[in-house]
């Protein structure tokens, strides 16, 4: 960050603390968030054959909320900075509730797959507001253990949204069958919004910045031309319009670089402020996301289909293999804002991301005993994985907005969560690659997980960039 606007944002008088139901809240929709990303995945089957689904229609069901998410999310940070963060919050918590009411209640795939994308936009505009409001709600060590939270509840989400949408499946409440898998955001996403009102407080960007049209359409055509390819290139075998939307997509994002750097120049209200980018911690942070990124929403993809099709499990039974890393996830997850306390946030995830690279390599070594072997040989592995997942996730998100401006702090959420998704696509078509290029599924697996293990120390090299910056010791 520039020694100006150092400068301009010196440090204000102490906050009044947040109010107490401020983290739940924010967390629950964050929670629902994730659990939608990863519980679709159990559903598929069921719902194929109930709405008479093809397979057309079964990719956009999963690819119309990734493609959604992901291209809305720079868009909705600014709208926070420009609106009000709560009330783009509510906003996007309300129209995700609604959206998965449809969800649930769609009596044809083509109608699953537009609420799915409705989905998609209201995540997309809940995200960055979230991040931003932990940033500047929070402050010092505070600030350390909301991001914990957030950590946690994102890779609980994603640990266990498989087990739970196996679970609601065998269960079959009410009859519902698949449908419980969406409609049971109803009563959550309408507590939570109940609440909104009383427990978060209004924030947003000083001067009220302009919405910047042309760097919203530079930003959600670049992101398209990225992220629809690769959530689509491999179930389609890479037909020539991925290729020409892969060669033209880095053109778009430097055109919409310039862009954002002439209005920054200029004084103007850029979707994305490149004063940003001038700090190390920000710019190497943000390399560091995306290669966490990279292995995580691919490792949760690889490991359920070497569970199901490797080893011939169902839904519910997968699940129950996922209980291994999530128990080494909760045994760190929610103290890690102690041990960056001590170690700092570089050190931290240096430590957790080896602790990965160990739990993938023992996972590979389980893998090539074969399929007769028996299942639970995993466990060691995925326990040492989810140990040290839990020891990154908070950290390498944390590490990058603490060195934004709070002025710009919509900016760097809306930033920082377009990286975690495109990052989650680039990785799944990355590794995809590896895997199905493989044809044996035990092999597949294993090559896999050996290349995700690469990414983890690729991970450790880009923390060694980072400035060593130590969080202040939590009060007990």
């Amino acid at each position: 960050m520039s020694t100006a606007l150092r400068r301009s944002s010196s440090k204000p008088a102490a906050s009044p603390a947040p109010p107490r139901g401020l983290l739940p809240v924010v967390l629950t929709a964050t929670f629902m968030t994730a659990l939608d990303v990863f519980v679709v995945n159990v559903a598929i089957p069921s719902l194929q054959s109930d709405l008479g689904a093809g397979p057309a229609a079964v990719q956009w069901v999963v690819a119309g909320f990734g493609l959604a998410f992901a291209t809305g999310l720079v868009t909705a940070g600014r709208l926070g900075d420009r609106y009000g963060r709560r009330r783009m919050f509510a906003l996007g918590l309300a129209l995700f509730t609604l959206a998965s009411a449809a969800c649930g209640l769609a009596p044809t795939a083509s109608a699953l797959v537009g609420a799915r994308v409705a989905q998609g936009l209201a995540a997309a505009l809940m995200g960055p507001q979230v991040l931003a409001i932990l940033r500047t709600a929070f402050e010092g060590a505070a600030q350390a253990r909301a991001f914990t939270r957030y950590g946690l509840t994102l890779g609980l989400g994603a640990v266990f949204g498989q087990l739970i949408g196996g679970l609601l499946i065998h269960a079959d409440l009410l009859g519902l069958g698949w449908r419980a898998c969406f409609l049971i955001n109803l009563p959550v996403g309408l507590a939570a919004l109940a609440a909104v009102g009383r427990c978060l407080p209004e924030s947003r960007a000083p001067q009220r910045p302009g919405l910047d049209p042309v760097g919203v359409l530079l930003a959600t055509v670049a992101l398209t031309g990225l992220v629809l390819p690769l959530i689509q290139g491999p179930g389609l075998d890479w037909p020539l319009w991925t290729v020409l939307c892969l060669i033209a997509s880095p053109a778009l994002l430097a055109l919409f670089a310039v862009h954002q750097h002439r209005a920054t120049r200029a004084g103007g209200s850029p979707l994305v402020d490149t004063r940003l980018f001038r700090d190390r911690a920000f710019s190497t942070g943000l390399l560091a996301q995306l290669a966490f990124m990279l292995g995580q929403g691919s490792f949760f993809l690889v490991l359920a289909l070497h569970l199901q099709f490797g080893r011939g499990l169902d839904a519910l039974g997968a699940g129950l293999v996922f209980t291994a890393i999530g128990l080494g996830y909760l045994l760190t997850s929610n103290v890690t804002h102690r041990v960056t306390a001590r170690l700092g946030e570089p050190r931290t995830i240096t430590v957790g991301a080896l602790l990965m690279a160990a739990g993938l390599l023992l996972l590979a070594l389980a893998a090539y005993e074969g399929p007769d072997a028996d299942v639970w040989w995993l466990a060691p592995g995925l326990f040492v994985d989810g140990f040290g997942m839990g020891l990154v996730i908070a950290p390498v998100t944390s590490v990058v907005l603490a060195a934004a401006d709070p002025r710009l702090a919509g900016s760097a959420a809306g930033v920082v969560s377009t990286v975690q998704q495109v990052g989650g696509a680039l990785g799944v078509a990355l590794i995809g690659l590896v895997y199905y290029g493989a044809g044996d599924p035990t092999a597949a697996f294993g090559r896999s997980v050996l290349a995700l293990a690469g990414l983890e120390l690729t991970l450790v090299a880009l923390v060694r960039l980072l400035p060593h910056r130590h969080r202040p010791a939590p009060r007990r």
